[in-house]
């Protein structure tokens, strides 16, 4: 038992489940806007192995296909993957199972979730090839989390509502925005490694307006989805407090470099609550 314990925290480490925070919050915004209220026990319990499962294997294929960058990088040397807590078989299996269970509980939910489920994992693979060969990797990045309000919106409706697809789009330019701040600490070693990122290409300064750029955008995509769905004062309220919150990520990262994991975690994990309840607020009243 004491070791099932161990190598439960070892896989823990190597998803980094609580990540799940930034997906999570989103998802469940589409599936209570979608069904106007409360979705009921079996989709949320649906909603939340999907996500999961999702994550996991996305995770999961990083982490394996990742292991001869990292182990290059002090600041993921000492990952699970790298320092063989974790063998790359044990990854392998890990990475089919999650597929397999997202799949399954896709069919669970409906007719256009399981048509969904097999390029949606194609898309959420994609990531760490992209580095590789394309600083399109931020926004493909971007996109995997992107996929969850539309996720949530056919587990409800199946169907893809307008408005979805502009949370989504906001979700999209959210991530790849904080993800371009999260790699300006990897920034030298991109460069000297050959990893196409944006930071090792545009330089810090350059890098940070792009990401302000895109988190305009996310604003934008997000007060389009509030109009479209036809959202009110609560829902625009959550559209303003993002915008402070995200105001206050690119003050901290401008201020000093070294804010970035607080900026990253703890303000936008804190944005997706947010976002979450102030949405549910609207709907309540």
């Amino acid at each position: 038992m004491k070791e099932f314990k161990k190598k439960l925290r070892d896989f823990s480490e190597l998803v980094m489940f609580q990540h799940s925070v930034f997906s999570l919050p989103f998802i469940f915004v589409a599936m209570v806007v979608a069904a106007h209220g409360w979705f009921g026990w079996r989709l949320l319990i649906l909603g939340v192995l999907a996500a999961v499962t999702a994550r996991n294997y996305a995770m999961g294929v990083n982490r394996y296909l990742d292991r001869d960058i990292d182990a290059l990088n002090p600041r993921t040397q000492n990952r699970p993957s790298v320092d063989g807590r974790v063998s790359g078989a044990q990854m392998l299996a890990f990475i089919a199972l999650n597929a397999l269970g997202f799949v399954a509980v896709a069919w669970a939910i409906n007719d256009l979730a399981l048509k969904l489920s097999i390029p949606i994992l194609i898309i959420l693979g994609a990531y760490t090839l992209f580095k590789r060969f394309s600083s399109l990797a931020h926004i493909v990045l971007g996109l995997s989390l992107g996929l969850a309000p539309i996720a949530g919106a056919v587990a409800v409706l199946d169907a893809i509502p307008p408005w979805s697809l502009a949370l989504a789009a906001g979700v999209t330019f959210w991530v790849a925005g904080f993800d371009l701040l999260y790699s300006l600490q990897d920034m030298e070693f991109d460069r000297t490694h050959g990893l196409h990122s944006i930071p090792s290409r545009l330089g810090p300064q350059r890098t940070m307006n792009l990401a302000a750029l895109f988190h305009l955008l996310t604003l934008l995509f997000w007060e389009l989805f509030v109009r479209s769905a036809g959202l009110g004062a609560w829902a625009q309220a959550a559209v303003l407090f993002s915008a402070l919150m995200l105001g206050y990520e690119h003050w901290l990262v401008r201020k000093d470099f070294t804010q970035i994991d607080r900026a990253f975690f703890t303000v936008n994990g804190y944005l997706g609550f947010l976002f979450f309840a102030l949405i549910v607020l609207d709907l309540l009243l």
